[in-house]
């Protein structure tokens, strides 16, 4: 990659991250991304949450205790030492704004693009957003943030390629090993 290319690319995500976390308003990236992972995913215990949320499990204990206090999340009924964690109806209108706030900070990120560019710049970001893609572990830690109304099937880059990867292995008779 030429410098400068490499510098352009390098600034425009620190622009989506801070405008992103901007978003997120008094929710730190932790919170909000386990937040949207209840929201999207539906209960899970704390380990799952970690995995998909990308932080450590310690991470996601502290961080669901603060967003129990809050009134936003509840444990459900045990099973062994394990409790599922689910949203409250406070927790699944925070979860909303947490996604409106996001995809608002990025629509004013992009608005400056006349409708051809912005045709080929989605374009552009398919292609990378595939070719960046491993796993399907990666493709559900990548898209922690993402609304899965939106962006499902044959419209999310990343959810195809996890799915190519996957028919893949499994078409040369191997098994699908999942690679973070």
């Amino acid at each position: 990659m030429h410098m400068l290319d490499g510098n352009k690319l390098g600034v425009m995500g620190l622009l989506v991250v801070d405008a992103i976390e901007t978003s997120f308003g008094d929710f730190s990236r932790s919170a909000a991304a386990l937040l949207l992972t209840l929201h999207y995913h539906g209960p899970m215990t704390a380990t799952e949450l970690a995995m998909i949320g990308g932080v450590t499990q310690p991470t996601a204990v502290r961080v669901v205790g603060g967003l129990i206090q809050r009134g936003l999340v509840v444990r459900g009924g045990r099973s062994g030492r394990t409790a599922p964690l689910a949203l409250t109806r406070e927790g699944s209108e925070s979860a909303n704004a947490l996604q409106a706030g996001r995809l608002d900070a990025m629509e004013r990120l992009l608005a400056t693009l006349p409708k051809a560019e912005r045709v080929q710049f989605e374009r552009s970001l398919d292609r990378l957003l595939a070719s960046a893609t491993r796993s399907r572990t990666f493709a559900r830690t990548t898209c922690r943030l993402c609304d899965h109304r939106g962006c499902s099937g044959p419209l999310c880059p990343i959810g195809t390629r996890a799915n190519e990867l996957e028919h893949a292995a499994g078409a040369k008779g191997e098994p699908y090993v999942v690679h973070p």
